[in-house]
């Protein structure tokens, strides 16, 4: 039995669920979202809450039960809160900033790269040495991240580069003489 799947989404004040067959879509104060479910599993919504069963006790069945509450979840958490990815720039002249959709990153390179937002995420730079991601699709706003980390992701020998806000840097020692 899942434990994820068991239990049901709560929906927040301001959040209208419509399912039709298998898609649900969730309409929030930041956008609409929807989602696709699989043949294995049925969404009912009872009272402000969304339930996700699976359809039989097959091995695909219950791995999809899991997976689909969590995307519903997530659905709701990007109408209501959105997500958010914080990048840190680290190293000597490595900076920063928006210049309309564009990002411009200065990461040491002979050019400068310009990084295209796509559309439904916002990017700041509050510092030069900060990115902020926003946006209400999880999967998306992870992407972004990680393309802009991809540029320049940090080394381990003196930590220069890229790295999410949180992440911690193995460092390794140099040379010994």
């Amino acid at each position: 039995m899942s434990r994820i799947g068991k239990r049901p989404v709560d929906l927040p004040s301001g959040v209208t669920v419509d399912i039709k067959g298998q898609t649900i879509e969730v309409k929030g104060p930041k956008g609409t979202r929807s989602f696709t479910a699989g043949d294995d599993v049925t969404l009912a919504v009872e009272d402000s809450t969304i339930t996700v069963t699976p359809r039989g006790k097959s091995k695909r069945a219950r791995q999809q039960w899991g997976m689909s509450r969590t995307m519903v979840q997530n659905l709701v958490t990007g109408v209501t809160d959105g997500f958010k990815r914080e990048l840190e720039i680290q190293g000597v002249g490595y900076r920063a900033q928006m210049q309309g959709n564009t990002l411009k990153l200065a990461l040491g390179y002979s050019h400068d790269v310009n990084f295209e937002v796509p559309a439904g995420i916002t990017v700041t730079c509050p510092k030069q040495t900060e990115i902020v991601i926003e946006g209400d699709d999880q999967q998306l706003v992870g992407q972004v991240a990680a393309n802009i980390r991809e540029w320049r992701a940090p080394e381990p020998y003196k930590g220069k580069g890229i790295r999410y806000k949180d992440e911690y840097i193995f460092r390794k020692e140099g040379k010994k003489k």
